[in-house]
Order: C-alpha cells, then structure tokens, then sequence
C-alpha cells in the first residue's frame, strides 16, 4: 500500500487540472447528498441579507459590466439614428442593457458554482459560499428576461426576433468556458448583440456598419477579457477553465494590444461607411491612448495591474462615444 507521502507526490505530479476537476464534481456531489465538502444548508438570511446577496449575484455593486454593453450599444443607437436617438429608444436599450447584463451574471454563476469556490477572486460570491441557492439564480435569469421583454414590444419583428437571439447567447456563454479556446469572442457577441438591436430597432434594417461595429465589439471583448483573465489564469489551469489569457499564453500582452488595434480599426471603417470622419477620429485618438495606458498597467502581469486595466475600459468606450456623438451632430 502507498503511503500518504507517496499519494500526495502522485498527485502532484499527474492529477493536474484532472484531480481538479474531479474534486469539484466530487464536491458537487457530497453536497446533493448533504455530506462535507460544499454547503448541506442554506443559513436562513433575513431580507436585508438576502437582498444584499442578490445583488451581489447581479454584480449591481460592480457597473463596469453593464458600462461594456452600454457602449456599444449607445455607438449604435446614436450612428444608426444619425443624431441624438428618441427618448424611448435610449431609455429602453439602458434599462434592458441593464437586466440583461443582471440576468447574464445570474446565469453564469449558476453554471460555474462549482468552480467559482476553487478561485481565490470568485469563492465569496453568493452561490459558492452558500448564501442562496442555485433555483435562486435560474429563477432570476428568468424573471429579468421577462421584465426586459416588454421593453422590445414597440419595435418591429426584427428586434423581437434578435432579443431572443440575444438571450440565447447570454444564457449560452457561461458554458463556451468548457471547450472554447477564446470564449472571450463569444463573449463579445453577446455582450455587443445591442448593436444589430439597435440598427433593427431605429432603421429597421443590419446595414454592413452594423456587423462590422460587431466586429470590433469581438475585438474590444478580447482586449479587455483577457485583461480580466491574467488576473484568474493560475486558478483557471487548476479547474481547467479555458481562457484567452491560457491560449495566449506569452503572447498575451501583445494579443491585447493587438485587439485594441483591430478594434479601433474596424469602428474606423464603419465610419467611413456611416460618413462619421473626421469627428469619429477624435474619439478614436482618445481610445487609442486610453490603450496606449493598458499597456503600461498590463506589461507586468500583475494581478492589480491587469484588474485596474480591464476595469478602465469604461474610458475606452467613452472615448469612442464621444467621437460618434461628435460625428453626428455635426
């Protein structure tokens, strides 16, 4: 019989991402049957509580999420427009950005619970540490797609047609981490799908602009997802999560720089095609050195510089805006 030194080194050396992966399903387990290893019980939370795990489930606390779909979403709802949209328009496309990207954090940490508790940024989250349960969470991805629903109803087909596309992708990313090398492009579909809604919903049509604005959404989700992945890339090995940050691999820095670039780029193009130049280029200078600054915060790897970076591309996507709001009032 081995001894227990002899298994540990075994371990070491060959269970790698596999004997993670087993230890996370293995905990799934025990806690179905309400042995050690996960949380046989809920606590009972009073209201307050439970309304502050909720809206930490939604990530409410944390803006920078629903600020990367707004973006790209105003881009389009203003270039489509050519000026300053209709009130609805706007205040349906931000309250809906809003419940989607909530319904979209619900969703995913039901999918990864049982690994969120083996990584050092995500073990406090609500569902991994047991303070609500996963029904909790389906049920809020639920009722926020519900709600956001309505929101669509005085546009034409086309948009209810893409709003459904749009949850689709939303409930459907959270899984692409399993094989997807880069499930930071998915990720960019998802998050800028707000683009082709808001072209449907304004010119009731998906110019080329559209598709190509997507495109660059694609790229600017690469750039800054990476970012957040160098921040989780041991922790992602161990449970065998795929990243960009892990595909990558050395590269990575110049794999972001490289997709601001492509980003800045296309969002050129389209508005070439849209007749936004030259007011559309001061946006882009100022995007442009708002990436220039990544750089030096992410050249290093280290965690707090690569968090910082992916938490400012709220500036990126201003910067643009400004250029596009230029444009069309011109």
């Amino acid at each position: 019989m081995q001894s227990v030194g002899q298994l540990l080194a075994a371990a070491h050396r060959g269970a790698g991402v596999g004997a993670v992966t087993a230890s996370v399903r293995d905990r799934r387990v025990r806690r179905g049957r309400g042995e050690g290893g996960g949380v046989p019980r809920l606590p009972k939370l009073g209201w307050r509580e439970r309304g502050l795990a909720y809206v930490k489930l939604l990530r409410l606390h944390k803006p920078i999420g629903t600020l990367l779909l707004l973006w790209p979403t105003l881009w389009a709802l203003f270039i489509a427009a050519d000026g300053i949209p209709g009130w609805y328009p706007l205040f349906a496309f931000s309250l809906g950005t809003l419940l989607m990207r909530s319904a979209g954090c619900a969703i995913n940490d039901w999918a990864d619970r049982d690994f969120d508790g083996a990584v050092k940024r995500t073990r406090d989250r609500p569902l991994p540490a047991g303070r609500i349960a996963p029904w909790e969470a389906v049920m809020l991805f639920v009722v926020l797609c519900l709600v956001a629903l309505p929101l669509v109803f005085p546009f034409g087909p086309l948009t209810w047609l893409l709003a459904g596309v749009a949850a689709f992708l939303a409930a459907s990313y959270p899984f692409f981490k399993r094989f997807f090398a880069i499930p930071q492009a998915y990720l960019g579909i998802a998050f800028g799908f707000g683009i082709p809604m808001a072209f449907a919903a304004v010119r009731g049509e998906l110019p080329a602009s559209c598709w190509i604005l997507l495109a660059a959404n694609v790229a600017w989700a690469i750039a800054y997802d990476t970012e957040y992945a160098m921040v989780d890339r041991d922790d992602d090995l161990r449970i065998g999560i795929r990243t960009s940050a892990i595909t990558f691999g050395r590269h990575d820095v110049t794999a972001v720089m490289a997709s601001y670039g492509i980003t800045l780029a296309l969002i050129g193009w389209a508005g070439v095609i849209e007749g936004l130049w030259p007011w559309l280029g001061v946006g882009l200078l100022l995007a442009g050195a708002v990436a220039a600054y990544h750089y030096f915060l992410i050249r290093g790897r280290s965690r707090e510089g690569c968090f910082k970076a992916f938490n400012h591309n709220t500036w990126f996507g201003a910067a643009v805006f400004v250029g596009v709001f230029l444009a069309v009032l011109r």
